[in-house]
């Protein structure tokens, strides 16, 4: 439970309106991930969804976190909208379509990990591994010197 709280408070703010511009594409993973956490901070949930892999978990995830969020108080939602994006060592490429970021926020300081997969060129986010990275035996074998992710 703890942990879609957490999403929800990252995923942050209510529904987007229809007039905001479409996003651009990351020219990296560091900024797949940066343009993805931002626009989830800031409530635009439109944007987050063009930095994420488009499947059906992912976008169901990504809609319970908004779901949550809405149910904060103003102050935590202003919160998240007033934070900076912190990004923690090491991050980890195991081949040239896979990268592993740590990252947290200012404002809860709680770090967490991102699975971001190079995809026809493209760096997008798996949102579902920040959800089902502990059941993943084979990256956890794999990435055991991830420090400080408290997402468990």
């Amino acid at each position: 439970m703890n942990k879609f709280l957490f999403i929800g408070c990252l995923l942050a703010a209510t529904a987007c309106g229809s007039n905001e511009k479409p996003a651009e594409t990351a020219e990296n993973n560091v900024d797949a991930a940066r343009n993805f956490v931002r626009a989830a901070l800031d409530g635009k949930f439109r944007e987050a969804r063009d930095y994420m892999i488009q499947d059906s978990l992912n976008l169901n995830y990504l809609d319970v976190a908004e779901r949550s969020f809405k149910h904060l108080s103003q102050e935590v939602q202003d919160g998240y909208r007033a934070s900076s994006i912190r990004f923690h060592q090491p991050i980890i490429n195991p081949d040239d379509s896979t990268s592993y970021i740590i990252f947290s926020n200012s404002y809860k300081n709680d770090p967490d990990t991102l699975r971001l997969l190079r995809i026809k060129g493209q760096w997008l986010v798996d949102l579902k591994y920040l959800y089902l990275h502990d059941q993943d035996s084979a990256d956890k074998a794999r990435f055991m010197p991830i420090p400080a992710d408290t997402a468990k």
